[in-house]
C-alpha cells in the first residue's frame, strides 16, 4: 500500500511529506501503466476476501489536509483512483499543530468529510489529536480511538472500518484498544508484531523524489520488506 500525505506546491517541506499535483500524476501514471488500479483500503480489503486482489495498489493519505480536496481529488479522478483519507478528527477545519516545526497545513473541515463520503472516498481515523498513542494513559487512548469513530460516523453516517497510528507508531496495549473500538484494520508503516494482521497493515511512504525508477526500486523491495505496494 502506498501512504502519501499533502498533496500542494508548497516546498516548506522539512518531513519530506509533500508531493505536488504533476508529481502525483506522473507516478498514478506509472502504476496505471504497469496494469495497476488504486483504491481504498476499504475495497482493497474487501476484493482480498473474494479473492480478487491481484492488480490492486492500496492508496492513502495520512493527516486529512485540505489540499486533498483542491489539489489531489483532481488528479485522482482523472486516473479513476480511489482512496482512503485518515483524519484527525479532533482537528477538523484547523491546522497541523501537532507539528513543533515546518509549514502549518489547513485540514479538511466537516463539510470537506461529508462531501468526500458522499463521493466514495473511504475516510477512516487518524486519531483525535495526532498523539503518539503508545504514551497516552489508558483513558485517554480509549478516547482517541473510540471518540474519533464515532465523530467521524456521525459525520458521513456511514461505518469507520480504518485507523491509521500517528507517527506509525502501536503496540499491543494500543492493538487491542483499536481492535476493541470495532475497526476492521489498521494501518502502520513497518510491519506490526506477528500477530497484528490486519491491525497493523504495513505501507510505503511515497514521496515528491519518487520518479518512476524510485518507484520501481521500491516496488521491488516491498515485499522482502513486507510492505508490498500492491496485491498479489
Amino acid at each position: 500500500m502506498a501512504m502519501y500525505h499533502s498533496v500542494s506546491d508548497s516546498w516548506d517541506d522539512p518531513f519530506n511529506i509533500t508531493v505536488s499535483a504533476t508529481r502525483l500524476a506522473r507516478q498514478l501514471a506509472w502504476l496505471h501503466g504497469r496494469g495497476l488500479r488504486c483504491v481504498s483500503v476499504r475495497e482493497l480489503l474487501a476484493a482480498r476476501d473474494r479473492g480478487q486482489e491481484r492488480g490492486l495498489v492500496g492508496l492513502t493519505f495520512d493527516d486529512g489536509y485540505a489540499d486533498f480536496v483542491t489539489t489531489a481529488l483532481p488528479v485522482l479522478h482523472r486516473w479513476g483512483s480511489g482512496a482512503t483519507v485518515f483524519v484527525v478528527a479532533g482537528r477538523l477545519g484547523g491546522e497541523n499543530d501537532w507539528e513543533l516545526s515546518g509549514p502549518r497545513k489547513r485540514l479538511l473541515t466537516a463539510d470537506d468529510i461529508r462531501g468526500l463520503a458522499a463521493l466514495g472516498i473511504e475516510i477512516a481515523s487518524h486519531g483525535l489529536t495526532h498523539s503518539d498513542l503508545t504514551r497516552l494513559p489508558d483513558e485517554v487512548l480509549r478516547a482517541e480511538v473510540h471518540g474519533s469513530r464515532a465523530l467521524l460516523a456521525e459525520l458521513t453516517g456511514q461505518d469507520i472500518l480504518g485507523f491509521c497510528y500517528p507517527y506509525g507508531r502501536l503496540d499491543a496495549r494500543v492493538g487491542a484498544v483499536v481492535h476493541g473500538a470495532g475497526y476492521r484494520y489498521g494501518c502502520a508503516v513497518a510491519p506490526g508484531p506477528a500477530d497484528a494482521g490486519d491491525l497493523a497493515l504495513p505501507r510505503i511512504h511515497i514521496g515528491q523524489a519518487d520518479t518512476g525508477v524510485r518507484l520501481e526500486v521500491k516496488r521491488r523491495l516491498a515485499r522482502p520488506w513486507g510492505r508490498a505496494l500492491e496485491a498479489s
